[in-house]
This record gives structure tokens, C-alpha cells and sequence, in this order.
């Protein structure tokens, strides 16, 4: 499955994966509003083998075949490793 990665401009750290690029209508607005407009930043194949960095990419892929996106929001003030993603 691809991914394309896109960081907020607005809210720092902040992070959606779309299953199609530049798709943000999959995105509903009252989570879009606050968060665009949106760079893109890389294309990524989310292979069952592959991990991410600060997301549980099985997560990422289910939220990706459900909905069309996947919000990955800043590790929460104290840097709790153990927090999970939308």
C-alpha cells in the first residue's frame, strides 16, 4: 500500500498519510480547517514489514484502507514514547 506524507503548515510536528495524493477531501473539514494547507513531504510503501518512526504503521494502513487518511499529531509535552496515534 503507498502512503503520501504531507506536514502541516499551521500545527507543528503534525503529520497526515493519504492513500491517494492530494486527496485532502477524505480529510473532513473540522479536522482539515485547522491543520492546512499541507507540504507535501515524501511518498512511503507501507509494506506489513515496514515500521515508521512515531506511528504503528498496521494503524496507518488500516485507517488508510477505512477512511483515506491517517492524522499523526506531536508526541505529547514529557515525550511519552508510549502514545498512540489516531
Amino acid at each position: 500500500m503507498q502512503a503520501y506524507v504531507y506536514k502541516s503548515q499551521r500545527k507543528q510536528d503534525t503529520y497526515v498519510y493519504l492513500a491517494k495524493r492530494d486527496d485532502f477531501a477524505s480529510i473532513p473539514e473540522a479536522l482539515r480547517a485547522p491543520l492546512a494547507p499541507f507540504a507535501y513531504v515524501l511518498e512511503v510503501a507501507l509494506t506489513p514489514a515496514r515500521r515508521l518512526a512515531r506511528a504503528d504503521a498496521a494503524q496507518v494502513r488500516a485507517n488508510l484502507a477505512a477512511r483515506g487518511f491517517h492524522l499523526q499529531f506531536p508526541p505529547p509535552i514529557g515525550g511519552n514514547a508510549g502514545a498512540r496515534d489516531e
